[in-house]
C-alpha cells in the first residue's frame, strides 16, 4: 500500500517587508481536501514540520465570509478530529524516506517563512524526486521546493514545468506591496517552467512524478493526480 509524507509549515506567522509579522499558517482547505482523497483511495498518510512544531491553521482561510458559514464550519471540525495528529507531527530531519512514495506540501503563507528556506526538506525532495518518487505541493507550498539543491549544488526543478501560487493572485489578495519576495518571480528565477491558470480557478500542472496545484481550488485535483501517479 502507498504511503504519503504531508510536510506541513511549522510556522505561525510570515515576516513581511517592513519586519511585521504577518499572522498565518497552513491554509485548511489545502491541507483537508488532500487528506480527504488519499482517505478515500486508501492511501495513508503521515504529518510532519520542521522540529516537529505543531503547525497553525491560518485563520483567514476559514473565515466565512470568504469560505462561507457551513463550509467553515465543516473545515473546523475536520480539523478538531485532526487535533491530535497536528499537535504531534513527525520531526521533519528524522523521517524515514523508505516508508514513503511520495511526499505532499499544502501551503498557506507559513511555507514562505520556513519550508522556503528548509534544508532539511530541500533534501527529502531531492531524495524522493530523484529516486523515482512523487513530489507534489499546492498554493504556496511550492516554496518548499526552493531549497532542493543537488550535491553539485543545481537546484532539482530546474527546467521543471510546475505552478505555484501566482504574483497577480498575491496581488490582489492585498500582501504583494508588503511581501519580501514573490513566489512566482522567485520559482521563475530559479530556473522554473512556470506556468498559470485563471486567478483563484483550479489549475495543475503534471511533469512526469512532479504535481503542483496553483491555489486552494486546485488542491483536490492535485491530489487526484497523486493518486493517479501513485496507481497507474
Amino acid at each position: 500500500m502507498s504511503k504519503i509524507l504531508i510536510v506541513l509549515t511549522g510556522s505561525d506567522h510570515w515576516t513581511l517587508n517592513d519586519g511585521t509579522k504577518h499572522p498565518t499558517g497552513f491554509w485548511a482547505e489545502e491541507l483537508l481536501a488532500p487528506l480527504q482523497v488519499f482517505s478515500d483511495a486508501g492511501i495513508d498518510v503521515d504529518l510532519a514540520s520542521p522540529e516537529g512544531r505543531t503547525p497553525v491553521v491560518d485563520e483567514g482561510s476559514l473565515a466565512p465570509d470568504a469560505i462561507g458559514e457551513e463550509e467553515s464550519a465543516k473545515q473546523r471540525k475536520a480539523l478538531d478530529a485532526l487535533a491530535g495528529r497536528l499537535e504531534s507531527p513527525l520531526v521533519l530531519a528524522d523521517v524515514d524516506l523508505d516508508s514513503y512514495d511520495a511526499v505532499f506540501v499544502p501551503g498557506g503563507h507559513g511555507p514562505m517563512e520556513d519550508l522556503a528556506v528548509s534544508d532539511e526538506l530541500g533534501r527529502i525532495l531531492v531524495s524522493m524526486l530523484d529516486g523515482g518518487k512523487v513530489v507534489s505541493s499546492v498554493c504556496h507550498g511550492p516554496a518548499g521546493l526552493l531549497p532542493a539543491r543537488r550535491a553539485d549544488g543545481s537546484w532539482l526543478f530546474a527546467g521543471r514545468k510546475l505552478t505555484a501560487f501566482t504574483d497577480a493572485e498575491e496581488e490582489q489578495a492585498g500582501l504583494a506591496d508588503k511581501a519580501p519576495w514573490l513566489l512566482e518571480s522567485r520559482l521563475r528565477e530559479a530556473g522554473a517552467t512556470f506556468s498559470s491558470g485563471e486567478a483563484w480557478a483550479p489549475f495543475v500542472v503534471v511533469d512526469d512524478k512532479l504535481v503542483t496545484g496553483q491555489n486552494p481550488a486546485s488542491s483536490t485535483e492535485a491530489a487526484q493526480k497523486v493518486v493517479g501517479l501513485l496507481t497507474s
